[in-house]
C-alpha cells in the first residue's frame, strides 16, 4: 500500500531521518531484549520533538493560504505551542498562543520557566486562562482574535489539534513511520511494537495508518495515554483516523483492532507526576542519559518499561517513540526532587 503525501504543502523544518538507536544499558538493566529508542526529540526546531514533524504539514497550509498570522492553543507548558511559537519566527509572521492551566499548578516555575520562557524569547503574544475555562470557551477567544486581526487586515490561520478537524498533523507520522519502516530493514528487524505517549492522538494516528503502508514488515503501535482514560481516547483516535484516512482518500484502513492503549500510567490525571513516572524519568537519565519529561515522555516511558518488564519480545523489537518536550523538566524541579 502506498501512501500519497506529495499532493500536501510542507514547510520543511524538522532535521529527518531522526536515529533509531539500541537501548543497550536498558537492555541488560531490564534483562529484555531488542530495545530501542527512535529519537524525534532530535528533530531540531525550538529543542525538537514530535511536533516539529505535525507543524510541516499543518504550516503549509498556513503558507499555501497567504497567512500572516497564527493562533495556537494549549496547555502552560504545551510543547505544540512552543514550537508553533519558534516556526512563526521562523516564517517570519505573528504567533498568538492561548495557554490554560490545566494542572492547576502554581508558583514561578510552572507559571515562568519551560516552555513558558521560550514561548516569550519566541516574540509570542500570550493569552492565559484558568483552569476551569473550557476548550470551547478558549476556542471562541481564539476565533474572535482572529476576526480582530482580520479586521486590523492580517490574514489569521488557527492551528488546529482537536479531533473534528482535517488532521493535518497526523500526516507527519504517517511520513515518519515510512521512515522507521526503512530503518527497521537496514536493521534486519521484521516484526517492532511502537510505544508512544498519547495526548491529543496526532502522533499515534499517523503512526497507525502509516504503519499500514510498511510492506512486510509487521509493525504495532502501542499509546500510553496521558491525558485522558482508555475509553475516551479510543473513541478520540478512531475520530482522527477517520479525518485522516478522508484527507487521504484511503476509508476503512484502518480498524479497531488496529488501536491499542494503555491508561496504567496516567498517575492522578494530567501533568501531576507519579512515583512510577518520576522513576522512568530518572532510568533512562542515569542508564540511557535521555532527557525524559514529567507530562509525556516519562509517563510513555513508564509504559515502555512496563511492556518491555511483561511481555516475550525476545523475536520483536520493542521501540520507544521519544517525542521530546524536555524544557517541561524545569517546570517540575521541585516535583522531581521531593
Amino acid at each position: 500500500m502506498t501512501i500519497p503525501l506529495n499532493q500536501f504543502s510542507k514547510f520543511k523544518i524538522a532535521h529527518t531521518p531522526t536515529p533509531l538507536e539500541p537501548l543497550a544499558n536498558l537492555s541488560r538493566h531490564t534483562e529484555r531484549p531488542h530495545l530501542y529508542i527512535k529519537r524525534d526529540d532530535c528533530t531540531g526546531l525550538a529543542t525538537g520533538g514530535n511536533k516539529v514533524r505535525q507543524l510541516e504539514f499543518q504550516l503549509g497550509q498556513t503558507i499555501e493560504a497567504g497567512c500572516t498570522a497564527v493562533l495556537v492553543s494549549g496547555a502552560m507548558q504545551s510543547n505544540m505551542v512552543r514550537c508553533t511559537a519558534a516556526a512563526a519566527a521562523k516564517l517570519g509572521i505573528s504567533c498568538h498562543v492561548f495557554l490554560s492551566d490545566i494542572t492547576g499548578l502554581i508558583g514561578d516555575r510552572h507559571q515562568k520557566s519551560g516552555n513558558i520562557l521560550l514561548n516569550n524569547l519566541f516574540g509570542a503574544l500570550v493569552h492565559t486562562y484558568p483552569k476551569e475555562t473550557s476548550d470551547e470557551e478558549i476556542y471562541r477567544a481564539m476565533k474572535q482574535k482572529a476576526a480582530q486581526l482580520n479586521e486590523e487586515g492580517h490574514k489569521p490561520h488557527i492551528i488546529q489539534s482537536s479531533s473534528n478537524h482535517p488532521p493535518y498533523g497526523s500526516l507527519g507520522y504517517v511520513e515518519a513511520a515510512e521512515e522507521i519502516t526503512v530503518q527497521l530493514k537496514k536493521m534486519n528487524i521484521q516484526k517492532a511494537t511502537i510505544v508512544v505517549a498519547s495526548g491529543s492522538g496526532t502522533t499515534q494516528a499517523g503512526l497507525i495508518l502509516g504503519a499500514k503502508a510498511s510492506d512486510d514488515i509487521e509493525i504495532d503501535i502501542y499509546g500510553i495515554c496521558v491525558r485522558r482514560e482508555k475509553a475516551r481516547q479510543e473513541e478520540r483516535l478512531t475520530q482522527i483516523l477517520q479525518g485522516l484516512e478522508m484527507l487521504l482518500g484511503c476509508p476503512g484502513t484502518a480498524t479497531a483492532e488496529d488501536i491499542s492503549l494503555s491508561d496504567d500510567h496516567l498517575d492522578s490525571s494530567y501533568g501531576m507526576l507519579g512515583e512510577t513516572t518520576k522513576e522512568a524519568i530518572l532510568l533512562g537519565a542515569r542508564e540511557e542519559g535521555i532527557l525524559l519529561d514529567p507530562v509525556y515522555t516519562g509517563k510513555a516511558f513508564a509504559g515502555f518499561l512496563d511492556l518491555a518488564r511483561r511481555s516475550d519480545h525476545s523475536h520483536r523489537a520493542l521501540i520507544f517513540l521519544h517525542t521530546g518536550g524536555f524544557p517541561v523538566i524545569f517546570a517540575y524541579q521541585d516535583e522531581i526532587y521531593t
